[in-house]
């Protein structure tokens, strides 16, 4: 395979030659239609919760600069509520912001680096393989595409109507964050090629890492102009998503992709566990969790002490600080934050719920931590409402508030519900909830 290099600007203008549409937009959409603008909230447009303003901020690959951590910490606890909430794509949201203080939050951002582009501030949806050229694991480092990924999504235009739910994802090889249903995932090949897929696609492009970030770029553009802003995820789109990936292929041209008519790799490893990370020459670094993705002010500033040049924030609602000595680990623990993979709080999720959003029905946080008890087995997400604000992909118990009180505990294994119960006694929600996590529902 032929391999080249692109500058960010004649990558721009590769696409704009490439850009002769053979997808044409379908107007026998059968699934999802959407006649609306994205609500999704971002960093300059907020949204009203119950507990004031909430903003979210996109951080492609979870990757944060120290001194960036710290000025996002400052305006935590000087506009909003002090504290920190992580996202399951590895964002970061802020809550509890004073009314009319959007200006100053934006100005903060950007001074800090952390808004390149405005128009495409909530475009800038990338997750990636947190712990790669950590722990000797996976076939590449994924950092240098993710820079040059976020480059490419600023500098297109086209890129700019893409909806604040399409995600794309890196993965170093692993398989981590190639099962988080990704609209575009990247993933490297033990060949040192890498696999570009789209959706659920079965069939996907094999191409060069060189070309990988603008393959993914040209990916949402093909997908842009399929869906005619009509859908706002790949998974929407009544064509297959093969389709979508036989036209990049196709316009990125021979010798540069090629389509590989198999099935999409199935080997993943885990999410990274609490502790310490050995890397391949003793190098070590640290993992985190944060209970229920929550972090106070004491912990973002134990964090960002611990750190050494930057955070990596996890699609999982953790945190990893790369080349970090393990003495600082008990520091953190100190503090509230997960350190032991044996810790009850793992595989324990939870949208905002009361107060801090009016359509939840319950406290679900505070239940959530009373029923700890009920540790191990699958992972459980706690919601306040049936919208399922926040919910994990895969295997996982769904626990809902249910309208006239208690709650409604379901197994979903292979996207489907397999066993259901109802629960409004307190005292039992633990143990219910402890079988539904072990198969004994």
């Amino acid at each position: 395979m032929r391999r080249r290099r692109h500058t960010v600007a004649g990558a721009v203008g590769m696409l704009a030659a490439m850009s002769t549409p053979s997808i044409r937009p379908s107007s026998q959409a059968t699934g999802v239609t959407r006649d609306r603008d994205d609500a999704c909230p971002g960093a300059l447009r907020l949204h009203t919760a119950d507990d004031g303003a909430l903003a979210r901020i996109r951080i492609p690959g979870g990757v944060l600069q120290v001194g960036q951590a710290r000025e996002i910490g400052r305006a935590a606890l000087e506009l909003g509520d002090g504290e920190l909430h992580l996202t399951s794509r590895g964002n970061l949201q802020l809550r509890g912001l004073q009314t009319g203080c959007g200006g100053e939050l934006a100005s903060r951002l950007e001074a800090a680096g952390l808004l390149p582009s405005w128009r495409h501030e909530r475009v800038r949806n990338v997750v990636a393989s947190p712990l790669s050229g950590l722990d000797g694991r996976g076939f590449a480092d994924v950092r240098p595409w993710l820079r040059a990924l976020d480059e490419l999504l600023c500098a297109s235009e086209a890129a700019a109507r893409l909806s604040g739910r399409f995600l794309f994802a890196l993965d170093d090889g692993r398989g981590d964050v190639a099962g988080l249903d990704a609209d575009v995932t990247l993933r490297a090949a033990p060949d040192g090629g890498v696999w570009l897929r789209l959706g659920a696609a079965d069939s996907v492009a094999v191409l060069s890492a060189e070309d990988a970030p603008l393959a993914a770029l040209l990916a949402a553009e093909v997908f842009l102009e399929a869906s005619a802003g009509q859908v706002w995820r790949v998974s929407e789109l009544p064509a297959p998503a093969d389709e979508l990936a036989h036209e990049v292929v196709r316009r990125l041209g021979a010798g540069l992709a090629s389509p590989y008519e198999a099935s999409w790799p199935l080997a993943s490893e885990p999410s990274p566990s609490p502790g310490v990370v050995t890397g391949p020459e003793g190098a070590t670094s640290l993992s985190v969790l944060a209970p229920l993705g929550r972090l106070t002010a004491a912990q973002w500033t134990a964090l960002t002490a611990a750190a050494s040049g930057e955070l990596r924030l996890t699609p999982w609602r953790g945190v990893i600080l790369p080349t970090v000595r393990s003495d600082r680990l008990p520091g953190l623990d100190s503090v509230g934050l997960i350190t032991d993979p044996a810790s009850p709080w793992l595989g324990v999720g939870a949208c905002i719920g009361r107060p801090g959003c009016a359509k939840s029905r319950a406290d679900i946080r505070t239940d959530a931590a009373a029923s700890l008890t009920a540790g191990g087995g699958l992972p459980a997400y706690w919601s306040g409402c049936e919208r399922r604000c926040g919910r994990p992909r895969g295997d996982h118990v769904d626990v809902v508030a249910a309208p006239d009180g208690g709650y409604l505990i379901s197994v979903v294994e292979g996207g489907r519900v397999r066993a259901t119960t109802t629960t409004d006694n307190p005292s039992k929600l633990a143990a219910d909830l402890a079988a539904a996590r072990t198969h004994d529902l």
